[in-house]
């Protein structure tokens, strides 16, 4: 294979990013709009930064339709720094809050809330496996919780919400890192909405934090600055320095996504990605065994399994031959897990199909 042809990219995270943008970032690497230094160079202080860092909060304000009373903050971290940082901000002594657990992120997230206060759990598929997400009605919280916490597509399971969580006035927190920016969403209903960069906004390295203005003032006096949103809100983002690189491809990624129509396009095109690719599953006579049910299917993490073990490395061996590379399972559950984000294209889709096919074929 030549050292420059790309290939398809199923990882969870970090994930493929638009072609587009990497030229673009390619192009301006040595001199950011001919100012002579790269993004990586400048003061993260200086006007060229300013404008940087208000061109990815605007893509994201824009593309989201975000209100005007929630702050839009690119932290460092990753979703594993906002399990521990909701919990340390919002749940006080004699407080508690609960979380609705479908999976993997969501049991890390309510682990992690116990070390700070009385973290329950309000609902959770654990005992059929982490198949499925609730339907709303089926969910009941306490109108005295500080919060309720949800992750609305676990990767690792391959499970996501169809609908943006009521809560009846509880204030709601969604871990939204692996499917934010692939759809609308309702970002009024949310307290606070999070998500890593790495899947669908940009590299790794930057954590988008949407909090609304009245979860600000809610915060503690005598937190830890780094860890303190109203601190880190007051500085805009920069009480430390940033990942300036990372906010720069956060911005060029959101002139990408309104170039292809903005989210209700990229809606439709990433659910006509996942249909290809669940209908081979499901056409297969059984030989491919989709793990989510039918409702509750990811649009982002096509999880399956085939026969045994033995054939799952196999699959992901040839596949990796033919330019198909991060299809094997998380370390934690195995079996296959195909990622296809935002920047996924449906060519590689219908390349993985195509093998699928054949695979079994040779291999039934």
């Amino acid at each position: 294979m030549d050292i420059n042809t790309r290939i398809y990219n199923f990882s969870a995270g970090p994930a493929m990013i638009p072609e587009p943008v990497l030229e673009r970032a390619r192009e301006e690497l040595l001199s950011l709009g001919g100012i002579g230094m790269s993004v990586m160079e400048i003061s993260h202080r200086s006007s060229h930064f300013e404008r940087v860092l208000n061109h990815a909060e605007q893509g994201i304000r824009d593309l989201l339709d975000v209100p005007g009373n929630y702050r839009i903050l690119f932290l460092q971290g990753g979703a594993t720094l906002q399990f521990e940082m909701v919990p340390m901000n919002f749940l006080r002594p004699g407080q508690f809050a609960e979380y609705v657990i479908t999976g993997a992120w969501g049991t890390k997230a309510q682990s992690e809330a116990k070390r700070c206060g009385d973290a329950r759990v309000a609902f959770t598929t654990k005992d059929s496996g982490f198949t499925s997400a609730p339907t709303q009605d089926a969910l009941r919280f306490s109108p005295d919780a500080a919060f309720v916490h949800y992750t609305s597509n676990e990767t690792i399971e391959g499970v996501e919400f169809k609908y943006d969580l009521d809560a009846g006035g509880v204030p709601v927190v969604c871990d939204a890192c692996s499917n934010i920016l692939s759809k609308p969403i309702g970002v009024e209903k949310y307290a606070i909405v999070y998500a890593g960069a790495q899947k669908n906004i940009g590299p790794s390295g930057v954590t988008v934090v949407i909090i609304r203005d009245d979860m600000i003032e809610r915060v503690p006096e005598g937190q830890f600055p780094m860890l303190d949103y109203r601190v880190l809100a007051k500085n805009n983002s920069m009480l430390n320095t940033p990942n300036t690189w990372g906010i720069y491809m956060v911005g060029l990624v959101c002139d990408w996504l309104k170039e292809q129509g903005g989210l209700a396009a990229m809606k439709q095109t990433n659910e006509e990605k996942a249909a290809i690719l669940y209908n081979a599953i499901d056409s297969s006579d059984g030989y491919y065994r989709g793990h989510a049910e039918r409702a509750s299917r990811s649009v982002m993490n096509v999880t399956f399994r085939l026969p045994n073990e033995d054939l799952e490395k196999r699959f992901c061996d040839e596949a990796t031959l033919l330019g198909m590379d991060g299809l094997a399972g998380h370390r934690s559950v195995g079996g296959i897990r195909a990622s296809i984000y935002n920047a996924f294209p449906k060519a590689g889709v219908e390349h993985l199909v195509e093998f699928m096919s054949e695979f079994a074929q040779k291999n039934g």
